[in-house]
């Protein structure tokens, strides 16, 4: 049976909501927008370093189920309107910082996803040694995730047949909702990264220049994806809303091992390596110089280098203020609550 305060953070998602939290919802829609640019950064571990995740997944559980509610679907636009501002807005300065400026942005993302700890240690109190094994589960899934990072997809199709792309938008769809999981990297796995990459050009080029007929054959790439990415997301957020409910404890034990876990990938000092003629970059093998000069600086392999004393030193910097960021963000309209007896 769950504890007294399992629905906790789901009741809040449809309570009347004050100008600070509504504040903190916009602020946790951006940084989901900004994370879901960043190759390795989980938009859901913005979200819940951010303290709106429970906002986020219950809101939209709550519309598939058709319990409506005005606070909770306006919280939920205040969430996925700036997400899609920041993301269409913010894309080209971000990406170029990441590409020549990687130490600066990820020290600053690893103190962002750090600030969400207290919120979600807080929501766990009394601690107790019952919340090790889910620890633990989100530590281990975001190691693993680490370790392969720069070798999925090297290998899989790219064009992808219609069951596919549904499986490929559902599991993207998914670890939009699923903290410290990438998109891009399980697209990659699935080997549909490049095939939908080249339908989203190929549609806004087609949308630009009125060509119907290539946009008609792009959207026969999107549209699969896309039901795939609303039954991912419709379906996760169901069942972390139902964990929620149920064992809210495990649930967030394994939130917190994710949030932990999201910093690993994020090694803030890396160079990029030079691709070759031969190698294989996101399924498709470079066999000219042409394709060399072609391959996007972001998706270049990269390696772990060592940091010198000042660099080491601004990490160190950047990440406090991003995990001051994340936390001031967390507290905006948050109430205060006494530690259970």
């Amino acid at each position: 049976m769950p504890d007294s305060n399992s629905t906790e953070p789901l009741k809040r998602s449809s309570a009347p909501l004050g100008p600070l939290d509504g504040l903190r919802h916009v602020l946790g829609g951006c940084l989901m927008g900004l994370a879901n640019l960043v190759p390795g950064i989980s938009g859901g571990t913005m979200l819940l370093a951010s303290g709106v995740y429970p906002s986020f997944v219950d809101g939209i559980a709550s519309l598939t189920r058709f319990r409506f509610s005005s606070w909770g679907i306006i919280r939920l636009i205040l969430i996925i309107v700036p997400a899609l501002a920041a993301f269409l807005l913010l894309a080209g300065p971000v990406v170029h910082l990441v590409i020549h400026h990687r130490w600066v942005m990820f020290s600053l993302f690893i103190g962002l996803a750090l600030g969400g700890v207290p919120l979600v240690w807080n929501l766990l109190k009394p601690v107790k040694p019952d919340i090790a094994p889910g620890v633990v589960i989100g530590l281990v899934v975001m190691g693993m995730m680490a370790m392969t990072k720069h070798q999925v997809g090297a290998d899989g199709p790219q064009q992808g047949a219609f069951v596919l792309l549904l499986v490929a938008g559902a599991s993207g769809g998914a670890a939009m909702v699923l903290p410290g999981i990438s998109g891009s990297y399980l697209l990659l796995i699935l080997g549909q990264y490049v095939a939908i990459l080249m339908a989203i050009k190929a549609s806004v080029s087609a949308l630009r220049n009125g060509e119907l007929e290539a946009l008609s054959s792009a959207m026969g790439t999107l549209v699969p994806f896309g039901i795939g990415v609303l039954v991912g997301v419709v379906g996760l957020s169901n069942l972390v809303s139902f964990c929620l409910r149920r064992h809210r404890r495990i649930t967030l034990s394994v939130l917190l091992g994710l949030l932990l876990g999201a910093v690993l990938g994020l090694w803030p000092f890396q160079e990029s390596i030079a691709p070759q003629i031969g190698d294989v970059i996101k399924g498709v093998q470079l066999q000219t110089q042409a394709d060399v000069d072609a391959v996007d600086p972001m998706d270049q392999a990269s390696r772990i280098v060592s940091p010198s004393f000042l660099q080491a030193l601004g990490s160190l910097g950047l990440a406090m203020i991003g995990l001051f960021i994340s936390m001031g963000i967390s507290r905006l309209g948050s109430p205060r609550k006494e530690p259970e007896p």
